[in-house]
């Protein structure tokens, strides 16, 4: 979720039990990889299988790459990224809220369309209780 836009802040929301929860309080950092709706059933995989059991990169052929301003990959699948520095925490219910400043940002510039994101060529994925869909530009 974005929350600012200077400086650029994005949030997200980790249960503490989760693998990634002890990951981005460790290095104080994260990646949001933006797939496309063609990766629906390896965004599942991942979404469904922990990193402490599992090495998520072999078993679903997806690529980890270097990025260019922290330590975390880049999952070259995806269209885009965001490359975020940890700037503040806090937990709320069951899970942890983290607040990161982005410090680099990507994106598959063939899916780009006058400057923006072509939303019907990029086909950004949203899911919502293992649902998965696509959005369209609306006609």
């Amino acid at each position: 979720m974005t929350i600012s836009s200077k400086p650029p802040l994005v949030c997200i929301g980790v249960a503490p039990q989760r693998y990634s929860h002890d990951l981005i309080s460790e290095q104080r950092e994260f990646t949001v990889n933006v797939p496309s709706i063609d990766l629906k059933d390896k965004m599942h995989f991942c979404g469904t299988n922990s990193g402490r059991d599992v090495d998520k990169f072999k078993e679903t052929g997806l690529t980890p790459i270097s990025a260019s301003k922290i330590r975390s990959p880049l999952i070259e699948e995806c269209y885009g990224h965001l490359e975020c520095k940890v700037v503040g925490s806090h937990t709320y219910g069951d899970h942890t809220l983290f607040v990161g400043e982005v410090v680099a940002a990507s994106v598959d510039e063939g899916l780009l369309k006058n400057g923006r994101l072509d939303i019907d060529r990029a086909k950004p994925i949203a899911q919502k209780n293992w649902d998965y869909r696509t959005l369209r530009r609306k006609k």
